[in-house]
Order: C-alpha cells, then sequence, then structure tokens
C-alpha cells in the first residue's frame, strides 16, 4: 500500500486516471493544450488539498470532478471567449471520426454526459453523483444527447 501524498501514489494516480481526466477535459474544451492545464490542474489540487479517498473509483470520480470543474472555469474565462475562428476550423478539419466530430458538437451538458456515460463507462447514478445533478435530469441529458447524435449522423441537423 502507497503512503498518501507519496511520489508513488501520485504516480499511480497519474498513470490510472490521466487518460480519462484528458478525455473528459478535451470533450469539453477541444483543446488538447488547455485539457493538460486542466489535467495538470487537477492533479496540483490534488496535492494541495490531499483529500482521503476510500477507493480507487472514490479516487477517480475526484479526479474528473475536479478535471470538469477546471475545464468549465476555463471556458468561463475571457482569453477563452475570444478563441479565433480560425482554431476552430482547424479543429474540424482533423476530426477523423464521425461519432466523436459530432459528440464534439453538441452543447456542453449533452457532450459532458455522454462522454462520461459512453467513453467512461459510468452508470447515470454514477454521473448524477459526479456532476452533482438528480439521476433524471442526467438521464434527461443522455436521451436527448442521444437524440440530437442521432439527426447528426443521419445528416438532418448541423448543430
Amino acid at each position: 500500500m502507497y503512503s498518501f501524498a507519496s511520489d508513488e501514489y501520485i504516480e499511480l494516480l497519474v498513470e490510472t486516471h490521466s487518460d480519462s481526466m484528458l478525455k473528459a477535459a478535451y470533450a469539453l474544451l477541444k483543446n488538447r493544450d488547455d485539457a493538460e492545464d486542466a489535467v495538470q490542474e487537477a492533479f496540483m489540487k490534488f496535492m494541495e488539498k490531499q483529500p482521503r479517498f476510500n477507493d480507487d473509483e472514490h479516487a477517480k470520480a475526484w479526479l474528473l470532478r475536479v478535471t470538469i470543474n477546471l475545464s468549465k472555469n476555463m471556458l468561463k474565462a475571457s482569453w477563452r471567449k475570444n478563441k479565433s475562428e480560425t482554431e476552430e476550423a482547424l479543429y474540424q478539419e482533423n476530426q477523423s471520426d464521425e461519432v466523436l466530430s459530432c459528440v464534439m458538437k453538441l452543447e456542453e451538458n449533452y457532450r459532458t454526459v455522454i462522454h462520461l456515460y459512453y467513453y467512461e463507462g459510468y452508470s447515470i447514478k454514477e454521473i448524477a453523483s459526479i456532476l452533482k445533478l438528480p439521476s433524471a435530469t442526467v438521464g434527461t441529458r443522455l436521451k436527448r444527447g442521444r437524440a440530437k447524435l442521432k439527426k447528426m449522423l443521419e445528416g438532418d441537423v448541423s448543430i
């Protein structure tokens, strides 16, 4: 067993959860550099707060929640609002997976729950806990997000 906040424990957390955290941040920020910054900041928060976890799933949920919150804060930042349309166009051109491309076009609320459900494998109840939302809200967002994705993939709607 690792002692809390030891280099070995932090290294284990980074190895185990950084990919999931990066994917969650990228789903919100649509920019790899910003997503990496959010993940790094989340680990800094971990070292600062030194929370105690019941198990590995608790640690993963905490790290994901912090990463999502930091990503949302980055979206609110004024420098982010002035992001050029050229960068967005480059992002769109580099998408090779049609489904991922459509997911990334969804509104933040739908994009986040779809990412956590399909890409991270969380249940609706777990997502509700992570996002601090009622399960019914998560279920509704998941259903509406799926409907929007279906329309986008069928070519009926461009979001």
